[in-house]
């Protein structure tokens, strides 16, 4: 098998259809195999009915098969899917990726070109329910809204802690194996976003063992955004937890003896950028959605030790407990 298709799935009833006829739509060689692979996260809709009911079609009858995840968060529902898989490639989409016609030609041809690519992505346009509040290509990266040029570029070559969307990225399956089973970051699970940076986890293990990371122009996806995903509740929400989740991500980049250090010099920078930003944008702070964002992520970069420490001493205290008073239906 050349491809799998790897499609992570919560509650996806409403929006699956539309990125399978896509896939029925590929223009692709007939040399290429195929395959397509779809990740229940544990979901409470009619999911698993749309999914057998396309079962039933001739062009997907061979190749789309159905696993069920109940641990909810992408970061799992991503594992089940690769151990389900069977192809060299893995390409991921989320349930409201919908790929152009020439994406799978693209998946397998910039694959073939560059053998030492461990990982890689492309273009991510939005196609939006509703028009998204002013000001908001500032923060459209934060959904997966990636324009990063016409030519393609190494990310591993950058100083800047830079890397592909998880929305339809492409990893080899060799490089995979660098990939520990068992997530630090379980990503979004349900709608809880405060684990979030688990394509950052997964891709700076792929760039540790030396495998190349690229941008590729010619992956072009649309990232469906709905009307909830470009409301208030959901936008701080969202910028909340990719705070709250900095500390882990950025510690990736260093030893454990190194992360005291590390801790002080970002928080004395976060704490600068957080005063100067609020200093700057105190008078629109009220009126202005895309700041609000902005200051978010801000405070809670410069409380994320202090959470991540907080979740671990509740971990610990768990398990204290736990350990000294056994369940009373033990033998």
């Amino acid at each position: 098998m050349n491809i799998s298709i790897i499609i992570c799935t919560y509650n996806g009833a409403s929006r699956l259809p539309a990125v399978l006829d896509r896939l029925a739509l590929q223009i692709v060689s007939s040399e290429i195999s195929w395959e397509i692979v779809i990740v229940d996260n544990n979901s409470c809709d009619r999911t698993p009915s749309i999914i057998h009911s396309y079962r039933q079609r001739p062009l997907f009858s061979e190749r789309l098969r159905y696993r069920h995840e109940p641990r909810q968060g992408i970061a799992y529902a991503r594992r089940c899917g690769v151990n389900a898989a069977t192809g060299e490639l893995l390409a991921f989409l989320d349930d409201d990726n919908l790929p152009q016609a020439n994406w799978l030609q693209a998946v397998y041809d910039f694959g073939q070109q560059h053998p030492y690519a461990g990982a890689y992505g492309g273009q991510i346009i939005g196609l939006y329910e509703v028009e998204p509040p002013q000001n908001f290509t500032r923060i459209a990266c934060f959904l997966a809204i990636i324009d990063r040029g016409a030519r393609p570029f190494r990310y591993d070559r950058l100083k800047r802690w830079l890397f592909p969307a998880g929305a339809g990225i492409v990893i080899r399956r060799a490089a995979w194996r660098s990939v520990p089973s068992q997530p630090a970051l379980t990503g979004v699970a349900g709608s809880n976003l405060n684990a979030k940076g688990e394509d950052i986890e997964m891709l700076s293990h792929i760039r540790k063992q030396g495998w190349q990371i690229w941008h590729s122009p010619t992956l072009q996806i649309e990232h469906v955004i709905g009307r909830d995903r470009v409301s208030a509740p959901y936008l701080l929400k969202l910028f909340r937890g990719v705070g709250l989740s900095r500390y882990r991500t950025r510690s990736l980049q260093f030893r454990r003896w190194q992360l005291p250090g590390v801790v002080l010099a970002y928080g004395v920078k976060d704490l600068a950028k957080l005063c100067f930003y609020y200093m700057s944008h105190r008078r629109t702070l009220r009126s202005d959605l895309v700041a609000q964002c902005e200051i978010t992520l801000l405070y809670n970069s410069l409380i994320s030790p202090l959470f991540c420490l907080a979740k671990e001493c509740q971990s610990i205290i768990g398990w204290l407990r736990a350990s000294h008073h056994p369940r009373l239906d033990a033998p």
